[in-house]
């Protein structure tokens, strides 16, 4: 255990290691470029009972802790769960220590009790997951019998102008692929997941460059691509991604991007 933060073994080990070492890397600069987690974890908040006296709740990737601290206000012990220990210090400094725990652990493999958490909190962290099956089964497992878990995640067609943007420079992958809807209910079905509500809704993020988007996406830490080519983003491909991009460009002169997201409260 470092500093009250404790740490248990990840699953598939070197993928993990690499996602959270990206998102460590990004925990000084994470707050500033989080807009978007910001505008989908609000609106997961609000699918949650305003009055969370004396629950026990999970933040399943946790970051630095913004809305640990919303759900320590509404009442709740809050366990913080995230790959990163430098996300995890961060939201230690942002929520303390009373009433919150800290646990550095992989959402497919959760360190804590069968049946002892009333409910979980987890926006835009389970994307990241290798078997989101497995996720789900997990938070089934520690779930108390009438606790439910609130999610968001991000679908196929998230930052689907990057995307094409970059398929005109080369064929390697610059963007993470993003689980398809029917993916996502077969996982939901196969871990047994009774659904209350599965909403879509597309969010648009808006900017000057593509560069600005890039920035945000290092920001935020959103840098670790399944299969990505090795090698470093030469100043001449940025130039040939930005005049790509530019047919997407609006009417006001801005650049879309584009997030598909999945909000959904099961059980």
């Amino acid at each position: 255990m470092k500093g009250r933060i404790a740490e248990y073994e990840l699953s598939s080990a070197s993928c993990k290691t690499r996602i959270s070492n990206a998102f460590s890397r990004a925990a000084s600069t994470y707050d500033n470029h989080a807009l978007l987690q910001r505008q989908v974890g609000e609106a997961l908040l609000e699918k949650m009972p305003t009055n969370l006296e004396g629950a026990t709740v999970l933040d399943l990737g946790c970051g630095t802790g913004y809305f640990s601290l919303k759900l320590k206000a509404r009442g709740a012990n809050v366990i913080c769960v995230d790959l990163s220990e430098k996300m995890l210090l961060k939201a230690t400094e942002r929520c303390g220590h009373e009433g919150v725990v800290y646990i550095r652990a992989d959402a497919e493999n959760l360190p804590i009790a069968f049946h002892s958490v009333d409910f979980i909190f987890s926006s835009l962290a389970l994307q990241w997951c290798e078997d989101l099956c497995l996720a789900f089964k997990e938070c089934k497992r520690i779930l108390k019998h009438d606790g439910r878990c609130y999610f968001s995640t991000l679908l196929d067609g998230t930052l689907h102008e990057l995307k094409s943007a970059w398929e005109t420079i080369d064929l390697n992958r610059h963007v993470n692929e993003f689980l398809k809807e029917e993916d996502l209910n077969l996982g939901l079905e196969r871990a047994n997941c009774k659904i209350y509500n599965l909403d879509l809704p597309v969010n648009k993020l808006w900017y000057d460059s593509s560069i600005e988007l890039l920035k945000d996406l290092k920001g935020i830490g959103a840098t670790h691509v399944s299969g990505k080519a090795t090698g470093l983003t030469k100043k001449a491909m940025l130039e040939g991604l930005e005049e790509a991009y530019q047919v997407f460009r609006d009417n006001n002169g801005k650049l879309p991007a584009t997030y598909r997201v999945c909000i959904g409260e099961i059980q």
